[in-house]
């Protein structure tokens, strides 16, 4: 087998290991009953509106324990969820936080803007390795994609 040749079959090989995790992972959600969902937010502009699709997320499959949703964000819409965030905000966050919502701030975001976790609303956790990884985590976990 030439070169060429090898590399194809170990492409091809490697697709059908990634597509094969992706279907037992959805498989494994969808016998629990319970969907999966990891948001990812970066955009500053864009809080707001996520904040809504969460809410319409929980409110259309009938509340948070029927779906577990994550939310991670990096860039510079970490600032708009620091101690200092609008009064909208932080009641939003209060709610969906009681309501299980996983709050993942990117370390390295953190790091670069020199916010400290107890600078964020109570229910962050520090995504140390990097908020984009810990998406990757989560979607090696089953959890389906959202970037709104």
């Amino acid at each position: 087998m030439d070169r060429r040749n090898m590399l194809r079959a170990a492409v091809a090989a490697l697709g059908a290991l990634f597509a094969s995790s992706r279907a037992q992972a959805a498989t494994e959600s969808a016998a629990s009953g319970r969907l999966k969902v990891v948001y990812h937010l970066n955009e500053s502009d864009k809080v707001g509106f996520v904040l809504g699709n969460i809410q319409n997320h929980y409110d259309g499959v009938g509340g948070p324990d029927h779906v577990t949703i994550a939310l991670v964000i990096h860039g510079p819409a970490l600032r708009a969820f620091t101690t200092g965030a609008a009064p909208d905000i932080r009641s939003r966050i209060g709610h969906f936080s009681k309501a299980g919502l996983e709050l993942a701030a990117c370390g390295n975001t953190m790091k670069a803007q020199n916010i400290a976790l107890g600078d964020l609303l109570p229910g962050f956790v520090a995504a140390e390795k990097g908020g984009v990884v810990r998406i990757a985590e989560l979607q090696s976990q089953g959890y389906l994609y959202i970037r709104p």
